[in-house]
């Protein structure tokens, strides 16, 4: 199984491996390209976006500073705005439907370690091997449909908000949200069911 594999299997993965320094380095020249045009090159910039993710919808808009690892495992449908200082930590993939409202300042991240030490730590590391001193995984992400994402929501590997869900600003998601739910809190948890649902 090679690296790429690990990581999108979930599985323990060597994030210093050649084919992921190659898809950061490929990330950050496209997104130094995005972010030298002004507001108004809104034809530039979407050409940028399209050659940066894995799929890009119609009517997408993503606020500047924007930063991502990768670029290539984001997914976006159609009528997304992702508004300014947001990152996306697209180890593995982030899938973003229709009709989606991203605020300012929102973190998905796909990328963890172990919680305990001795399982974080890699086994035998030698500094002079290119690989990390910590053991790294990598779950995907999903935001339905029809979802509102507050200013600073937090959202961590593994988790799927479902259509039509409002998650309130600063916001840590750290399990899974179902549809058409009104969730706030650290940890995000439902406070109410909304669209007559």
């Amino acid at each position: 199984m090679t690296e790429l594999e690990k990581c999108m299997a979930g599985k323990y993965y060597n994030c210093h491996d050649k084919v992921f320094l190659d898809f950061k380095s490929n990330a950050r020249n496209l997104l130094k390209e995005y972010h030298s045009l002004s507001y108004e090159q809104k034809k530039e910039k979407t050409q940028i976006l399209n050659r940066l993710f894995g799929k890009i919808g119609t009517n997408v808009s993503v606020g500047l500073p924007f930063v991502c690892d990768y670029g290539r495992n984001i997914y976006i449908g159609n009528n997304v705005s992702v508004n300014m200082n947001c990152t996306f930590v697209d180890c593995n993939k982030i899938t973003i439907g229709d009709n989606v409202l991203i605020a300012s300042n929102v973190q998905l991240y796909t990328a963890a370690h172990p919680v305990e030490l001795s399982e974080r730590l890699t086994p035998d590391w030698n500094p002079e091997v290119e690989q990390y001193f910590c053991r790294t995984y990598a779950l995907p992400i999903t935001i339905e449909n029809g979802c509102w994402l507050g200013g600073g929501v937090i959202v961590l590997p593994g988790v799927t908000i479902g259509a039509g869900t409002v998650i309130g600003a600063g916001s840590v998601v750290t399990k899974n949200i179902p549809e058409n739910s009104l969730a706030v809190g650290n940890p995000c948890h439902v406070v109410r069911k909304i669209n007559n649902s």
